[in-house]
């Protein structure tokens, strides 16, 4: 009979099964960097860490904060119109700041652009921009004024005035000599007493408080500038120096208001010099005695060599600062034979000439009579300004 295979209970042990074992997927590996990669990164971080360092080096630039109040002075000028740009270069340039542009760019950030003012400052050096910029939006701390030499004045007129404007110290002292300037380069004797007629007339910008030594200085100094224009031919061919011509414009300055009258003027002295007259000049006499008012008898009378009423010749020195105009009129007279002039009556300044003596004397007449009627009828004999020689 066939005989069945049985199965096998649960609980019989059975030939043994084979194990499966499962793997997992393997793992991929990531791949190395490559030396690109790293060599950006590196770039990146570079740049990042200089432009930190950046970032740090401009903000301490503008802002200074280690910046101290600066040292020493320094002497600036800021012209007028300038413009922060100039500014900031001039500043620059006389190393009161570092950087022309950080303090363009400080300027605009505080606003103060446009509240630069022009002028002279005392700063210092190694300023920060903050301060730079405080000293020059409050204004110049140099303070300056203008003082004017009037021509024609002479030493002695011109310390009253001074004096007058509140300006100290003694003028007239000041002048007597210096070693900018020697007198016997022009022809004028070795022991001349002053500097008169060298003192340059004109308005002069000074720091306050003026000092004298610095106001004579650039008188001095213009003086030298002016008179090398000059020409002095013709007066050293009638043997006369520059200083005789400085003495002859002094002269003229006083005696004639009005400049088309100066060479008329200087004519009548060259001919009365060639004749050997005594020049006669009221102007003389009150530079001797210090009157510039009325003359009397005495001051007419008087000793002093600077009198040309009673001394023959050209006084020791000029007796003022004659301008320019007047130097060359001294320098080149008019042709002419006057002898004499006088003021014309109420003539606004304006002098007459004549070679005449006796027509001198009827012109004479006119104006004492004019003089006589003005103090008669307004008790001023001023009515019109003038000298007689």
């Amino acid at each position: 009979m066939p005989t069945r295979r049985s199965r096998r209970s649960s609980g019989q042990a059975g030939p043994p099964h084979a194990t499966i074992t499962r793997s997992r997927p393997p793992r991929r590996r990531r791949p190395s960097k490559s030396p690109r990669v790293f060599l950006l990164r590196r770039i990146v971080a570079l740049l990042v860490v200089v432009a930190a360092f950046v970032l740090v080096w401009f903000l301490v630039s503008l802002f200074q904060p280690f910046a101290g109040s600066g040292h020493g002075r320094v002497k600036v000028t800021i012209p007028q119109g300038s413009g922060v740009s100039k500014i900031g270069s001039l500043l620059a340039h006389d190393e009161v700041i570092s950087s022309s542009f950080f303090f363009k760019l400080a300027a605009t950030i505080d606003g103060d652009r446009g509240k630069l003012r022009a002028g002279q400052y005392n700063m210092k050096l190694g300023m920060s921009y903050n301060a730079a910029l405080d000293q020059l939006v409050a204004g110049p701390n140099i303070r300056f004024a203008d003082v004017t030499i009037i021509p024609g004045r002479s030493r002695r007129q011109v310390q009253a005035e001074l004096k007058t404007s509140g300006i100290k110290g003694n003028y007239v002292r000041a002048t007597i000599r210096s070693s900018l300037l020697d007198p016997r380069l022009y022809g004028a004797p070795k022991r001349t007493p002053t500097l008169e007629g060298f003192l340059w007339p004109d308005t002069y910008n000074l720091r306050r408080p003026v000092k004298l030594g610095l106001l004579v200085a650039d008188q001095l100094k213009r003086f030298k500038q002016e008179f090398t224009r000059v020409k002095l031919g013709y007066a050293k061919s009638k043997n006369l120096t520059g200083y005789d011509v400085l003495k002859i414009a002094s002269l003229i300055s006083e005696e004639a208001e009005i400049p088309s009258d100066l060479p008329k003027a200087a004519a009548v002295i060259y001919n009365r010099l060639r004749l050997h007259m005594d020049l006669g000049l009221d102007s003389t006499v009150a530079y001797a005695t210090g009157n510039y008012g009325t003359l009397t008898d005495k001051d007419l009378h008087s000793r002093s060599p600077w009198n040309t009423t009673n001394h023959p010749g050209l006084p020791p020195t000029p007796i003022d600062s004659p301008a320019l105009q007047a130097i060359n009129a001294a320098a080149h007279p008019a042709k002419s034979s006057a002898l004499y002039f006088i003021n014309k009556v109420c003539g606004n300044g304006a002098l007459r000439f004549t070679a005449s003596y006796q027509q001198f004397l009827h012109w004479s007449a006119e104006w004492n009579t004019a003089v006589a009627k003005a103090e008669k009828d307004h008790g001023n004999a001023e009515f019109c300004k003038g000298k007689t020689p």
